[in-house]
């Protein structure tokens, strides 16, 4: 799931990211069973995490080459150990030549990571090969009420000043890469998708998150004791924005945005 090689530490938590599997994994399943390519050869997953979204590209196309690429070593580590068979790449996809190698193009919950999507999604085209596809989903994070949960915690007194500077996640308007890809693409699809979590509580929201979202806000307390204090904080501002169910349970709202551009 991360590409990014900025300042941000790259220090991610595979079990933690996968505490929450199906709800990660289900928008790469919709992803996948959009492409409308029978027997693509050669697959590359951008920012693989631990390989649960590359699992779904080998189920639909076993006979393919599949290669995952993450620039977090311990995302790589865990899903070579995982799924021994597919050729992982520890690596920025920024730093992989951009040239045209693949029939699928493949992007997961990842690109959000990443500044300049101007230079970055052709540089993702520029690898697929013709008559191939490049597909991506994006999270609408910063639309999401739990965002807004995050920076009311983030701007109080106690974390004001060690919280400044934390970039927003990157997701621009569909308009955005409609008019990047259409110029080049043979045909463009694009769709949106609100997917309703069923969540045991507003603390089960906050732990979905610490290994994303929250992770950088975190890194920021990672050598101070006020990490706990703080996701406490969050949890409490989570309360506002979502209401509790009169079973008891609380619905979350994820926002995600997919494409496929086909050349």
């Amino acid at each position: 799931m991360t590409t990014h090689g900025g300042a941000m530490s790259t220090q991610w938590n595979p079990d933690l990211y996968l505490r929450f599997k199906q709800e990660r994994t289900q928008p790469s399943i919709d992803l996948v069973s959009r492409i409308e390519l029978d027997t693509p050869q050669r697959i590359i997953d951008v920012g693989c995490g631990p390989g649960n979204s590359t699992t779904v590209l080998a189920n639909r196309w076993p006979g393919s080459e599949l290669t995952g690429v993450d620039s977090s070593g311990q995302m790589i580590e865990n899903a070579s150990r995982d799924f021994p068979d597919i050729r992982w790449i520890h690596a920025d996809i920024r730093d992989l030549p951009s040239e045209p190698a693949y029939d699928i193009v493949y992007s997961n919950a990842a690109i959000q990571w990443i500044e300049n999507h101007e230079v970055l999604i052709p540089h993702l085209y520029g690898m697929v090969r013709d008559s191939g596809a490049l597909a991506l989903q994006i999270p609408l994070a910063e639309e999401m009420p739990v965002r807004q949960a995050i920076r009311n915690v983030a701007a109080r007194t106690p974390w004001r000043d060690s919280m400044s500077g934390i970039p927003r996640l990157v997701a621009q308007s569909p308009g955005f890469y409609y008019d990047l890809l259409a110029p080049f693409a043979r045909r463009v699809v694009m769709w949106r998708t609100d997917y309703f979590h069923e969540m045991d509580s507003h603390a089960a929201i906050v732990t979905m998150l610490e290994s994303t979202a929250l992770r950088p806000y975190l890194e920021r307390l990672a050598d101070t004791s006020d990490g706990d204090v703080f996701l406490k904080n969050v949890i409490d501002e989570v309360r506002d924005f979502y209401p509790q169910q009169k079973n008891g349970r609380v619905l979350f709202p994820f926002y995600r945005f997919f494409f496929i551009a086909y050349r």
